[in-house]
């Protein structure tokens, strides 16, 4: 009897197993849902991310370093949008992944020489200070501000109900993206209070320094919220 009743709900969990396709089957994000909830992409991977795009900026060869870039934010991206659920039309990849945006395609020729020029002047500004530094940070930074704030739409912006994003999307999100990291310079978000320290023994000399340690360790945190508020901001008004 116990056998028959065991051999009847392993049916039952069968047929609800074999019906689970026909959900999938609605090119909605809902029918993707059932699977369970949508992960959240780890800090540490986008740092990854972030590495690999600043070692493509390093490459000392013309054309290349956006090559590489286009490499590593294309599969940023894609690798964001399955773990939300979602996939990527070859042209919304593209349209994300590159690393200038899609209005600043240009010649080889014309690219050749963008390179050379900057090269020289960052050699010639090498003397005075680290700037040689500056190539392949912009490479890293424009990764990691691309995968922060597109996991970003895909959590909590994205409206959306189709599982593919579009080229029409994708252009919405990159051109908010891209606008972010200049209107985060005008923004004014809303930052939590610091913690005030409980039974402060510090000298005061000590006190000063700490401030000025622990205000230059929160700039990160600070930038990334006028990041999120801009974005949030210009991203509504393509959506409305």
């Amino acid at each position: 009897m116990s056998r028959g009743l065991a051999s009847h709900g392993v049916r039952v969990r069968l047929r609800r197993a074999m019906s689970t396709p026909s959900a999938l089957a609605h090119d909605t994000v809902d029918g993707l849902r059932v699977v369970g909830p949508r992960p959240v992409a780890e800090g540490g991977r986008l740092a990854v991310y972030s590495i690999l795009g600043a070692a493509a900026g390093a490459v000392p060869f013309p054309w290349v370093p956006d090559a590489l870039a286009s490499r590593v934010r294309g599969a940023l991206v894609h690798d964001l949008a399955a773990r939300h659920g979602v996939s990527l039309a070859p042209e919304a990849r593209a349209v994300l992944s590159h690393p200038w945006g899609p209005r600043a395609q240009r010649g080889m020729a014309a690219a050749a020489l963008s390179y050379v020029s900057v090269r020289l002047a960052m050699h010639a500004l090498a003397r005075v200070g680290p700037v040689a530094l500056a190539w392949p940070l912009r490479y890293g930074v424009r990764t990691y501000v691309l995968g922060h704030l597109f996991d970003r739409y895909l959590e909590i912006e994205r409206t959306e109900r189709a599982v593919r994003i579009d080229a029409d999307e994708a252009r919405r999100v990159r051109a908010a993206i891209d606008g972010a990291m200049l209107r985060s310079f005008s923004v004014h978000p809303s930052m939590p209070e610091e913690p005030a320290p409980v039974d402060d023994q510090r000298e005061p000399a000590m006190a000063l320094i700490d401030g000025f340690l622990s205000g230059a360790a929160g700039v990160p945190d600070r930038l990334t919220r006028r990041l999120e508020a801009a974005f949030d901001e210009l991203i509504s008004k393509a959506d409305g």
